[in-house]
C-alpha cells in the first residue's frame, strides 16, 4: 500500500520528464560539419574557395555561421535541411584560416561548432639552380651536383637530367633544402651537359635549371701546356735580344763608327807619265763619312830651293775618297 501511494505521486513528474525528453530528442542538433566543395586545401592567391556547413539531425530553421579565427565572417538561415555554402577568396594570408561553422536554432542559444579547416598558400617556384663545389675533375674522381629552388612552395620535387636522360628518380623535398646526387667520371661522356627540373604543386610550375659541364683535367692540360710553352719561347727570345744589345749590337756600331772616322795612314806614289821618269807624286788616302761619293785631289807641287842639287822633283798629292 505504501509503495503504490508512492508511484501515484510520482507518476505525474515522471509523465512529464518523458514528455520533455521527447520534444527535446525531436530538436537536437548534431555536430555540424565543416568542408570545402570541389576544390584543394592548397590554394593560390585571390582563388575563391567555396565551403559548406551542414548538421545531419536537428529540424529546420537552422542557422549556420561562419567563423575565422574566432571572428564572425557571414551567417545563413536554412529553413530546410538545404547545407549554408560560403564563398571567400583568398587574397591574404590571413586568409588561410582556421575557419570553423556553428549550427543553432533560431529559438535557441545553445550552438554546436563544427571542425577546423585550414587552407596551404602555394607559390610558384623559382628558377632552379645547380651546381658543384668543383668545376674540374679528373677521371675516375667522384662528384657531387646540387639542384635548388629558392623561392616556391614546399614539398618541392626535383630530378637530375645528363642531356636529356634522367640519372636520379624524382627526390621530394619536404624542408627548404637542396637536392643532392653523386656522379663517379669515367670518361669525357661523364663531364656533361647537367641540368635539373623542380616542380611543386603550383600548377604548371616545372622549370628547368641552367646548363652545368664539367672540365676534365686532361683537356685542360694540353691548353696549359701550350700557353707555358709559348710563354717560354717568347721569354727566352727576350732575354736572347738583352743580351744581345751589349754583347753584338753595341760592340759593332762602335765598330763601324770607329771605322768611318778613322783617317787612313796609307801613301801610294804613282808616276806622272807626262813627268820625267825622276818626278814621284805621293797620294794620301783619307776616307770620310760617306754622305756623298766624289773623290778631291789636292796635289802640292813642292820645288825645294835646294832641288838643283837632287837629281829629281818630288809632287805630294793628298787624296780625299767619300763614299
Amino acid at each position: 500500500m505504501f509503495f503504490l501511494t508512492i508511484l501515484l505521486f510520482s507518476y505525474p513528474q515522471m509523465s512529464q520528464q518523458i514528455q520533455k525528453t521527447t520534444a527535446s530528442g525531436k530538436g537536437i542538433l548534431s555536430n555540424p560539419k565543416l568542408v570545402l566543395v570541389k576544390t584543394s586545401l592548397n590554394v593560390v592567391m585571390n582563388q575563391n574557395v567555396t565551403l559548406c556547413c551542414c548538421s545531419a539531425s536537428g529540424p529546420p530553421p537552422v542557422r549556420y555561421t561562419l567563423f575565422k579565427h574566432n571572428q564572425q565572417v557571414s551567417s545563413l538561415n536554412r529553413s530546410d535541411s538545404t547545407p549554408a555554402l560560403f564563398t571567400l577568396t583568398i587574397s591574404s594570408a590571413s586568409d588561410l584560416g582556421p575557419y570553423k561553422c556553428k549550427a543553432e536554432h533560431n529559438t535557441s542559444s545553445d550552438g554546436k561548432y563544427s571542425n577546423s579547416l585550414n587552407f596551404t598558400l602555394i607559390e610558384p617556384i623559382s628558377k632552379p639552380v645547380l651546381s658543384s663545389p668543383t668545376s674540374h675533375t679528373t677521371k675516375g674522381q667522384n662528384v657531387t651536383l646540387s639542384c635548388f629552388s629558392e623561392n616556391g612552395s614546399l614539398p618541392i620535387t626535383y630530378i637530375f637530367f645528363k642531356g636529356k636522360q634522367s640519372i636520379s628518380p624524382p627526390m621530394m623535398m619536404h624542408e627548404r633544402e637542396a637536392a643532392v646526387i653523386f656522379l663517379f667520371v669515367n670518361s669525357s661522356t661523364d663531364s656533361g651537359t647537367y641540368k635539373c627540373k623542380a616542380n611543386n604543386s603550383f600548377p604548371s610550375s616545372m622549370k628547368y635549371s641552367n646548363s652545368f659541364n664539367f672540365t676534365l683535367a686532361e683537356e685542360r692540360s694540353h691548353s696549359q701546356a701550350l700557353i707555358i710553352s709559348l710563354g717560354l719561347i717568347l721569354l727566352l727570345l727576350i732575354i736572347g735580344f738583352a743580351l744581345a744589345i751589349p754583347f753584338f749590337i753595341i760592340p759593332s756600331y762602335k765598330a763601324k763608327k770607329y771605322k768611318s772616322t778613322r783617317p787612313s795612314t796609307g801613301f801610294t806614289s804613282t808616276v806622272n807619265v807626262e813627268e820625267t821618269e825622276n818626278d814621284v807624286i805621293y797620294a794620301e788616302i783619307e776616307p770620310v763619312k760617306p754622305e756623298e761619293e766624289y773623290i778631291n785631289f789636292s796635289v802640292i807641287r813642292r820645288e825645294d830651293e835646294k832641288a838643283g842639287k837632287r837629281e829629281c822633283t818630288t809632287v805630294y798629292s793628298r787624296v780625299l775618297i767619300r763614299n
